[in-house]
């Protein structure tokens, strides 16, 4: 199943191993929910130490390329979900249409006096109430994604009566209020769980998180919400259309 031949010699063994199941992972050799053999199989296998096996194995698990099942074993993860960097596709919308089951959990959403940083983003005067939300969202009842997002109280009155945990908060502002998000300004960066993100999420602390953060604007390019959503790393790729030169 493993094949450590034509290995190179210029980079670090575990690499080198690393990179060589990466590359049946991509390939299709190995398939998601695939078992891989024990250590001490795929060692002998390998000729390598267990030392050496366990950092090549390491390499992929922080990929998120690998599920560790205690008592079970290790397998090959599914592939991640893809989301568009340079596209505003609401996430209900965008998993739903990927046939997923998506649902969503409240942990905060209350009235807050704006501190400088929002207020700025929002182009309102400091100390205006806002909206905070923060909503941990989830596909196939697994949590996956943690967002926190501010928008002005006066443009969202009683906002807090609208379903937030099974409607897309861009579907209720439309419907609701009349207010269309035409586009957007976002930045992604990679970023580490917190204790207190990682207890929401399912994962360990330190674990690799992509960070989304976005201002949405209406029609008439006034912001409207302020937003930055943790995304596990080991669930998603975001992925952007490239222009050719010209």
């Amino acid at each position: 199943m493993i094949n450590s031949n034509h290995l190179q010699t210029t980079v670090p063994l575990y690499i080198q191993i690393a990179e060589s199941l990466l590359e049946q992972i991509v390939t299709g050799k190995l398939s998601p929910d695939e078992r891989l053999p024990s250590e001490r199989e795929l060692s002998k296998k390998l000729n390598v130490s267990r030392v050496t096996l366990r950092a090549a194995l390491r390499v992929l698990d922080n990929k998120g390329l690998l599920i560790r099942r205690p008592g079970d074993g290790t397998y090959i993860a599914s592939p991640k979900i893809e989301r568009q960097a340079a596209k505003l596709v609401p996430f209900t919308e965008g998993m739903r249409k990927r046939g997923y089951q998506v649902s969503a959990k409240i942990i905060i959403l209350e009235q807050r006096l704006a501190a400088v940083s929002v207020a700025g983003k929002l182009n309102i005067p400091v100390s205006s109430s806002i909206y905070y939300c923060q909503r941990l969202r989830l596909i196939n009842q697994e949590p996956v994604a943690l967002e926190q997002f501010s928008m002005p109280v006066y443009r969202f009155p009683n906002l807090e009566s609208h379903d937030l945990e099974n409607r897309s908060f861009y579907e209720i502002a439309e419907s609701e209020y009349g207010i269309t998000i035409r586009q957007a300004q976002q930045s992604l960066e990679a970023v580490v769980a917190t204790e207190f993100e990682a207890a929401l999420l399912g994962i360990e602390p330190g674990a690799p998180l992509m960070l989304e953060r976005r201002l949405a604007f209406d029609p008439d390019d006034q912001p409207v919400e302020y937003g930055h959503d943790l995304y596990r790393g080991d669930h998603f790729r975001f992925i952007t259309e490239v222009a050719p030169l010209e």
